[in-house]
């Protein structure tokens, strides 16, 4: 396995307000453990940032390190949000990945820091999947 990309932060230019980033990946790929088929979906991070922000470059880095990585969508849904919300601590984080169909199945991992394992997953409109494949 690639060491990780380095993932720098920033500080965030309004600490005392509660606001909410939504960054995404529409074209983050990785790789089927099981077939080593390419799996080609897209990555959404949302959250509210506490003292220091996601610096974008670094980021897109990062999940550039995921594109030849045999992993599980559960694995890299989770190893994200630890990986994210252990750089930055947030006050809250959910990333949620959702993958192109294959084989008429499509997949939506969602989870959130704090964990929310007491109570339903917040849903916000940000997150609905659209119509269509999803392939362009």
């Amino acid at each position: 396995m690639s060491k990780k990309a380095r993932l720098e932060m920033f500080d965030n230019p309004y600490p005392a307000r509660d606001y909410c980033i939504t960054v995404r990946c529409p074209e983050f790929t990785s790789v089927c453990p099981r077939t080593g088929q390419p799996d080609f979906g897209e990555i959404i991070i949302e959250y509210c940032p506490s003292k220091r922000c996601i610096e974008l470059k670094s980021l897109k880095l990062y999940m550039q390190g995921y594109r030849n990585r045999g992993i599980f969508y559960e694995a890299l849904t989770n190893e994200i949000l630890e990986d994210l919300s252990s750089a930055c601590k947030p006050r809250w984080m959910k990333v949620t990945s959702r993958f192109s169909p294959r084989g008429g199945i499509t997949t939506d991992v969602a989870a959130e820091y704090p964990s929310s394992a007491a109570k339903p997953l917040r849903r916000t409109g940000n997150t609905e999947r659209k119509s269509g494949s999803g392939r362009r």
